[in-house]
């Protein structure tokens, strides 16, 4: 599997205490484990099982994923800003690793 690479889309600029749509996509294939090789053996388990956003270390969205979700998992959601800042991504898969994106908007 490729190395999953996550994406986001974030307004470079918003005014004080405006609603931004904030949009995100990490490639991975998402192996349910419920699918069985040429062989007939099971293909282990591997999905993105948790996403969380936070903007200057305080929550704004997360939620956990099950072996349903689809490869590729992409999330739009709103949030409120009332400060220039930053958004911090996190997705965790369930061979441990985490995977991290930034980015930062600016309110006048």
């Amino acid at each position: 599997m490729a190395t999953p690479k996550p994406r986001v889309k974030v307004p470079k600029s918003a005014k004080a205490g405006e609603t931004v749509v904030i949009k995100t996509l990490i490639s991975h294939q998402m192996e349910s484990g419920q699918r069985k090789d040429k062989d007939g053996k099971v293909i282990p388990r591997e999905i993105i099982h948790k996403f969380a956003c936070e903007f200057n270390g305080k929550p704004v969205f997360s939620c956990d994923m099950e072996p349903a979700i689809s490869a590729n998992p992409y999330f739009e959601f709103n949030a409120k800003v009332n400060e220039s800042g930053k958004f911090k991504f996190t997705w965790e898969d369930d061979n441990g690793s985490v995977y991290t994106d930034e980015a930062a908007i600016e309110v006048s």
